[in-house]
């Protein structure tokens, strides 16, 4: 239960950290080559890849933290369950969306797993690069899911409610530093 648990807690992390390392090396690595008068025929094309699949666990990061860009200026209207109620709607929006683009994202993805096609350089199958669609909105609507059921704890009753716009979050931080 403990390693379920760490999982939940910092797959994203942890994938976000070895793309970003990979992706980043790799490039060093080519600009070392290139300055030196070599050229990596390889390094172009997986710094790409990494950087695709960093965008996609990105947004499921962003959706764990509840971190996206939204507007929230009817939110500054609303009580503290007016805004919970729309924060719902919201999820519920986007996990339908996450369903859409997983399925057409994972129709494409197998597609071209079984035409066989494969990166020009790595060698890599093209489907595995596409994979990263249906994967990334996958952990989207598992952390979408998460956050719908703790706003309904927090509807019922059952969770103290912590729906915080971007204003007020700004306001409580500065306040934690000038405790500090």
């Amino acid at each position: 239960m403990n390693i379920i648990r760490a999982i939940d807690r910092r797959l994203e992390e942890v994938l976000l950290v070895l793309f970003s390392s990979v992706m980043v090396g790799v490039i060093f690595l080519q600009v070392v080559m290139r300055v030196s008068g070599n050229s990596l025929s390889w390094s172009e094309e997986l710094g790409r890849y990494c950087f695709i699949w960093l965008v996609y666990i990105g947004i499921s990061y962003g959706v764990k933290k509840q971190r996206h860009i939204k507007v929230e200026v009817g939110l500054l209207l609303l009580k503290e369950k007016g805004k919970l109620v729309v924060a719902m709607l919201a999820n519920l929006l986007f996990l339908v969306f996450c369903f859409f683009v997983m399925y057409y994202g994972f129709d494409i993805a197998s597609q071209l797993l079984s035409f066989g096609q494969k990166s020009p350089a790595l060698h890599i199958p093209m489907g595995a690069v596409y994979m990263a669609t249906p994967i990334g909105f996958g952990l989207s609507a598992i952390r979408l899911i998460q956050n719908l059921i703790a706003q309904f704890k927090m509807l019922i009753g059952k969770k103290e409610v912590e729906i915080a716009d971007e204003r007020e979050r700004i306001l409580k931080q500065e306040g934690e530093e000038d405790e500090s």
